[in-house]
């Protein structure tokens, strides 16, 4: 499913009007999400330009190998039998990627940080 989204995103332009929705978000309060530009992120990577999609979005540039090798080491232990982890993990990782996600989600929306908001 993963692979099937990203071919979409890949061959279906969110650049141009009309094929996707606005965020929520960015819709009511004019800021933007840590998500923001996501889906152009995505489309950029598709094409292969890592240039544009680190101007878009450099947090989701950021996550997709960490989310990439957490779905391999899933279907690899899928594929073996091998039971798969139910426990979400360190408390600490966890919550230092939540204060990630919000520290990025703020400085992107401060006036220093427009070079994050795309």
């Amino acid at each position: 499913m993963a692979v099937g989204a990203v071919a979409y995103v890949g061959a279906v332009d969110p650049n141009q009007p009309g094929h996707y929705p606005t965020c929520p978000f960015l819709l009511l309060t004019g800021l933007q999400c840590p998500g923001c530009g996501s889906l152009r992120t995505l489309h950029a990577l598709a094409h292969g330009d890592v240039g544009t999609a680190l101007g878009l979005n450099v947090l989701t540039v950021a996550m997709v190998p960490v989310l990439a090798f957490f779905w391999a080491r899933w279907a690899v232990a899928r594929a073996r039998g091998v039971p798969t982890r139910r426990k979400a993990g360190d408390p600490r990782a966890i919550w230092g990627l939540f204060a990630v996600v919000v520290v990025f989600w703020v400085v992107r929306n401060l006036p220093f940080g427009t070079f994050l908001a795309a």
